[in-house]
C-alpha cells in the first residue's frame, strides 16, 4: 500500500512503521508523502481510534533529512533552497499529525535526530526507550531546528532549555527526556512494546470524538486567549453532548458501571 511505510489495522489500533531501517528511517520525499497519506487514511477510516507511529529495527525511531536523497542534486557553493520542501513535504505532514482528530502515541526505539526529532514532538502521546535519543542535530550542518521543532520544543521544556538544545545539538537520552518533559515515559527497551500497547489500548477504548475535541482545543490554547478558549469549550460540549458517547458515559456514571465507549 506504502513504499517507504508498514500500514496495518486491528482492534481499532493503527500501526505506521517508518520502513527504511537501512537508513535509519530517514526521511526521503517518498516516506514523507507516504506518512502524510496514511494519517488521512487513519483520519477517513471510523475503525481507527489511535495511531501508533514508530520505526522499523532496533536502532532508529528517525534520523532525520535523507541528505542524500534530499539534496542529491545539490551543488558546492549553489546555496540551497530549502523552504520549498518544507512548504511541500515537511510542513504538511506535521500539519496533517496534528490535525488527526486521533491520538497519535509515538514509540520512540532509538535515535530521534533533526526532522526525526520533530517528528515525534508532533506526536501526542511518546513512550521511549531508556537507550533511545533525541538531538536537534540541525546544528551541525549550520541550518535551524523545522518541522515544527521550535513550535513544540519550548513549550515542552521552556525557552532556555530549548535554546540549548537546539545551539548544541546534544543527544537527550530517554531518562533525561522524561524529566524534562519531552516524553510522557521513558522504559527500558524489553518494557517498550507493553508500555505503548498499554497506552494503545486506552485509546482503543476511549470516547474518541473527545479525545479528537481535546486535543484541537488544546492545540489552540497555546496561541489564544482565556476568552477564546473559554468560548471553544463551550462550542466543542455542545457538539460532543450530542454523541453516543457522551450519553453512554453519563449514563454508565449515573449507573455506576463501566462505560463501553463506541468512538463516536
Amino acid at each position: 500500500m506504502y513504499e517507504n511505510l508498514l500500514y496495518s489495522v486491528e482492534n481499532g489500533i493503527c500501526r505506521l512503521t517508518l520502513n527504511r531501517p537501512q537508513v535509519y528511517n530517514a526521511l526521503s520525499p517518498g516516506l514523507i508523502a507516504d506518512v502524510t497519506a496514511a494519517i488521512g487514511a487513519a483520519g477517513d477510516d471510523a475503525a481507527v481510534r489511535v495511531v501508533v507511529l514508530t520505526g522499523a529495527g532496533e536502532k532508529a525511531f528517525c534520523s532525520g533529512a535523507d541528505l542524500k536523497a534530499g539534496f542529491a542534486n545539490a551543488t558546492a557553493g549553489a546555496g540551497l533552497l530549502l523552504g520549498k520542501s518544507l512548504r511541500e513535504g515537511y510542513n504538511p505532514m506535521i500539519t496533517a499529525m496534528r490535525n488527526l482528530p486521533k491520538p497519535i502515541v509515538g514509540r520512540v526505539n532509538g535515535v530521534a535526530a533533526g526532522a526525526g526529532c520533530s517528528l515525534a514532538l508532533a506526536c501526542d502521546v511518546l513512550v521511549c526507550a531508556d537507550e533511545a535519543y533525541f538531538s536537534q542535530i540541525f546544528i551541525n550542518i549550520g541550518l535551524l531546528p523545522d518541522a515544527g521543532s521550535t513550535f513544540f520544543l519550548p513549550r515542552l521544556v521552556g525557552s532556555l532549555k530549548a535554546f540549548e538544545l537546539c545551539s548544541t545539538g546534544r543527544r537527550v537520552y530517554g531518562p533525561e527526556a522524561a524529566q524534562l518533559g519531552l516524553v510522557n515515559k521513558s522504559v527500558a527497551a524489553a518494557e517498550l512494546d507493553a508500555a505503548v500497547a498499554e497506552l494503545a489500548s486506552y485509546y482503543a477504548t476511549a470516547p474518541t470524538a473527545a479525545i479528537g475535541a481535546m486535543k484541537k482545543v488544546l492545540n489552540e490554547s497555546l496561541f489564544s486567549d482565556l476568552a477564546h478558549m473559554l468560548e471553544q469549550e463551550a462550542d466543542n460540549q455542545d457538539r460532543l453532548g450530542q454523541t453516543a458517547d457522551a450519553a453512554e458515559g453519563i449514563g454508565s456514571f449515573l449507573m455506576k458501571k463501566p462505560a463501553k465507549f463506541q468512538g463516536r
